[in-house]
């Protein structure tokens, strides 16, 4: 589809049959795509280091054992974009930032791709992850674009662009590092962000803000304010935490043992576990009509039990990689259905606050991603892949039973 015809149906008009009034127009389907293609690429640059861990190591000379804080550097800058950057979406105009926002991811990708030293690569990192927080803000933009009973298939839709963005990354760093080096990867995506923004110019409509305007400082703090307010925040926000953590405890390290013996991978057939992992992220795009429909605490539970249950298939991968590829595509279903759900139940408390509670269920996300990718490479160096497995699997169990105990405070169905 051109950019004309996107922008000619930016946004559905929509009609009350009963009273033949207009209601609220809704997001149309070509919109939310564009939404989705772009949230899907910001993301992608904070997980393209995952199959390229030991290839920067290599590179620039940096210990096995740590190099999983070059993902947790990205995913540091991610938390203070969340905290620092997300939430001015409720302040200004969303369509002047988002496009700001990836302007200046194009400038922190060229600074990866030609850092020479571990000294200019970590702030590198960490700015890029700091800008790629864009993901969030184009979930928030697409939400309250919508009317309020699309809204869960809408975040849905949005939302498994982000995942497959997460997964696709490692296919398509693991073919290019191959081909043409890391550093090309970072390159690429460095033009690749630079031409959707200038799409996103064109097409995207503007929200200008109303109302009283409210200071930079007392938008961040109302951040804590809303998680002291909101049970549904709260709860939703640990069980980031815990999930994130579980599936960067499986991506960081999985390059180690499948590129040694007795695999010895290439980057580019390491990279494909993310197709895996993407048939998963399609499969679970139901989940957000779900939550429509009032069954996000259902689909939590279930989800959560498949996320436990496919660390065991995980563990076996010394038996063979079809137990690896299977657990995959479990792990990664599971991870969407519960985060698709979450941010179903979150936008509907506070509709005027999507950016502040996006960014303050999202920091617990980063955090978690930061932590399981730290842990695991130090886990893996001395349990080997049965501490990864067992690590993982203790995350899951520990994040099904979080979701077990909190569950009576607010129901079952409905909430």
């Amino acid at each position: 589809m051109s950019t004309c015809e996107i922008e000619s149906t930016a946004i559905a008009p929509a009609c009350d049959t009963t009273s033949g009034k207009r209601s609220k127009p809704g997001l149309s389907r070509s919109l939310t795509l564009l939404f989705a293609a772009a949230s899907g690429l910001a993301v992608a640059n904070a997980y393209f280091a995952h199959p390229l861990l030991d290839v920067i190591a290599d590179d620039l000379s940096l210990p096995r054992a740590t190099i999983g804080f070059v993902v947790g550097a990205t995913q540091l800058g991610y938390g203070l974009g969340l905290v620092l950057l997300v939430p001015v979406g409720d302040l200004v105009d969303r369509r002047k930032l988002v496009i700001i926002q990836s302007l200046l991811s194009v400038l922190a990708l060229l600074c990866v791709g030609f850092a020479p030293t571990e000294e200019v690569l970590f702030p590198a990192l960490i700015a890029m992850g700091f800008f790629a927080v864009a993901t969030q803000a184009f979930v928030a933009y697409a939400a309250s674009l919508a009317r309020p009973e699309e809204r869960g298939a809408v975040v849905g839709t949005v939302t498994s662009g982000i995942v497959l963005g997460i997964l696709l990354a490692r296919t398509v760093a693991g073919a290019v590092v191959d081909i043409a080096g890391w550093r090309a990867v970072y390159l690429l995506s460095a033009a690749f962000t630079l031409a959707i923004t200038a799409i996103l110019a064109r097409v995207v409509p503007a929200q200008p803000k109303s109302g009283p305007a409210v200071s930079y400082p007392k938008l961040i703090g109302s951040l804590f304010t809303l998680f002291l307010q909101e049970p549904v925040l709260r709860v939703r926000a640990i069980l980031a935490l815990l999930i994130f953590a579980d599936v960067t405890t499986l991506l960081t390290p999985l390059v180690l043992p499948l590129s040694a013996p007795p695999y010895s991978l290439s980057h580019a057939a390491i990279g494909l576990f993310g197709l895996a992992g993407a048939a998963g992220a399609l499969g679970a795009s139901r989940a957000g009509r779900w939550t429509d429909e009032g069954f996000g605490q259902r689909v939590t539970g279930v989800a959560l039990t498949l996320m436990l249950c496919s660390w065991i298939l995980i563990g076996l991968l010394p038996y063979s990689i079809l137990f690896l590829v299977t657990g995959v595509l479990l792990l990664d279903f599971g991870l969407q259905a519960v985060h698709v759900a979450s941010q179903g139940l979150i936008y509907r408390v506070r509709p005027e606050a999507q950016s502040r509670l996006t960014a303050a269920y999202m920091v617990f996300y980063s955090t978690g991603s930061a932590l399981g990718s730290s842990i695991s490479t130090l886990v893996y160096a001395r349990w080997a892949w049965t501490g990864v497995s067992m690590l993982g699997a203790g995350i899951a169990a520990a994040a099904l039973l979080f979701w077990a105990i909190t569950l009576p405070k607010h129901g079952l169905t409905k909430c």
